[in-house]
């Protein structure tokens, strides 16, 4: 194993969506004995953790967030020896491991719930959930106005009258965080992984455990991922001052492991500085820069948020984290080949408006260059190495995604972003595993995108990928700091250390600096060796 030291602080960590990363058995379905067998070649690739997506026992209504037992494997994915396996395999590989712990909510088949239901109420079963009586004369309208982010109401009601909250999918009842048992049972879950020798959790919806405790009516619309008002106070059902209690007790558990075990907030809160509060030094060790990911493709826009997520973290003492895509969003070299400005899309299916895919993928392997070349610690989702675009064609009848069906087909939804990666071009499955079969379809394309078709080739996605990760560690970039080079105008420009950094957002080609000395570009310099319209450079100076 590496350095324990502070690690996460400039580490690269890349997210394996299980389904969709390698078959093992031929079953269609992704699975623990498929990515062990795949981690050399994330080894190859220059990354120092994995993040994976859940893969507990769960009835899949969204995709594993729906968990029912959090102290196994879903029999689709592999056992809790396959687990040890990949956890070990990792480890020799100098690779850390990070899990999805998904605490807001379990699933309506966990046996908590279940017992609730059986309970009935004013059981202490289920107070471990939010159970309330409706309002109206017999009890007949939900108790408040808030709203599922899938769509539709965030309550459902029982046959024997009383409405349980979820926030997300109905089959994803939200736990009670004031209760005593609740806080109990995910102390004891985080020993168990943590025994078994993973490195860490990202903490899915780390914004939403704790609900204001009056249940006050919320009229503003949900929206999936984000939305939230950047001033004023938060919504009754996020970023509650509550949560912070819950992740200091966390933070104390972690901190009596050895080896630097971390945890990771997915936090959609705005501004910055409240984000930055779930990093203080006895919380969380990190949180997804959300705005960053959200900032369109504009000098002036991608500055603002570098330098407000920069200051922000420096007030409590935190790395800042960098992403452009992850399962939750379109790819980014789609979303990029869409005029810059445009407000991110919530899934791209048949008959919308399609991107331009040439652009996208120029601007995608301009931005991963920008990305990479700031300080802190920066994460990518499997395949954005490859430079593969979302699957925007995907038919709709193979559409998983509970938003789509929640929304009445108004949000494709995330599947487009999900289906397989392809590793081999003439293989099976383009690779993925061993047969044809993929739960989800695969577009033609994914030929010209497989790894096989990209290794050792010059210019490729992959190699531009691999050279920045080795070039960003080889210069310490992820542990230096930025000094901006420019005043504005259509290019960024910052020096981290001896590298600097340009991006050209401008119709016309920028020159370098003087004496500058080319390490890498996105793409290749003109013939005056100035940098074309959305490409990135570095350069030693």
């Amino acid at each position: 194993m590496p350095s324990t030291d502070a690690w996460w602080r400039d580490a690269v960590i890349y997210q394996i969506y299980p389904r969709s990363f390698a078959d093992g058995d031929g079953d269609g379905m992704g699975d623990l004995p498929g990515i062990t067998a795949r981690l050399p070649q994330l080894r190859r690739l220059g990354v120092d953790a994995v993040w994976l997506s859940p893969f507990y026992p769960s009835p899949q209504h969204d995709a594993g967030y729906d968990v029912a037992d959090y102290r196994g494997v879903d029999p689709r994915f592999g056992s809790l020896g396959d687990a040890d396996k990949m956890i070990t395999t990792a480890h020799e590989l100098g690779l850390r491991v990070i899990v999805d712990l998904v605490p807001n909510h379990t699933s309506s088949e966990h046996v908590w719930f279940q017992a609730a239901l059986k309970a009935g109420a004013g059981s202490p079963e289920r107070d471990r959930y939010i159970f309330r009586e409706g309002k109206g004369d017999a009890g007949e309208l939900p108790p408040n106005s808030w709203q599922s982010v899938f769509g539709g109401p965030a309550w459902e009601r029982l046959p024997d009258g009383q409405w349980y909250l979820h926030l997300f999918d109905v089959s994803q009842p939200d736990l009670n965080w004031d209760h005593p048992e609740v806080r109990a049972e995910f102390l004891d879950i985080l020993r168990f992984w943590l025994d078994r020798g993973v490195d860490g959790f990202r903490v899915d919806v780390a914004h939403g455990l704790i609900k204001d405790a009056e249940l006050t009516d919320w009229t503003a619309p949900s929206v999936i991922l984000g939305g939230l008002a950047p001033a004023g106070p938060p919504p009754p059902m996020w970023d509650q001052e509550g949560v912070h209690e819950i992740y200091r007790e966390w933070r104390a558990v972690l901190d009596g492991y050895d080896g630097g075990r971390i945890l990771v907030a997915e936090a959609w809160v705005q501004p910055e500085e409240r984000l930055a509060r779930y990093v203080r030094p006895d919380e969380m060790h990190q949180a997804f820069n959300f705005p960053y990911l959200d900032a369109p493709w504009k000098p002036a826009e991608l500055r603002e948020v570098i330098d407000s997520s920069l200051a922000a973290n420096a007030t409590v003492g935190a790395t800042t984290t960098w992403v452009l895509s992850n399962h939750d969003v379109v790819r980014h070299a789609s979303r990029l080949g869409f005029p810059a400005g445009e407000p991110r899309k919530p899934g791209i299916g048949i008959g919308d408006p399609q991107p331009d895919i040439a652009l996208g993928l120029r601007r995608a392997r301009a931005a991963t260059l920008l990305m990479l070349g700031l300080p802190g610690s920066a994460y990518l989702y499997q395949g954005e190495e490859l430079g593969l675009p979302e699957h925007t064609e995907l038919p709709d009848e193979y559409r998983e995604d509970p938003a789509w069906e929640r929304s009445g087909h108004a949000e494709r939804g995330r599947d487009g972003c999900r289906v397989p990666i392809p590793w081999e071009a003439d293989a099976p499955s383009y690779g993925f595993g061993p047969a044809d079969a993929s739960w989800l379809p695969q577009p033609a394309v994914w030929a010209e995108y497989a790894l096989d078709r990209q290794v050792d080739v010059p210019g490729s996605t992959y190699e531009l990928y691999r050279s920045a990760l080795e070039t960003r560690r080889g210069h310490g970039l992820g542990t230096g700091s930025l000094t901006w080079l420019d005043a504005g105008g259509q290019t960024l420009s910052f020096r981290n250390g001896d590298v600097v950094v340009l991006a050209n957002f401008g119709d016309a080609p920028a020159a370098l600096p003087s004496g500058a000395r080319v390490l890498l570009s996105s793409e290749p310099l003109d013939a005056d060796g100035r940098v074309p319209t959305d490409v990135t450079v570095w350069a030693l100076l």
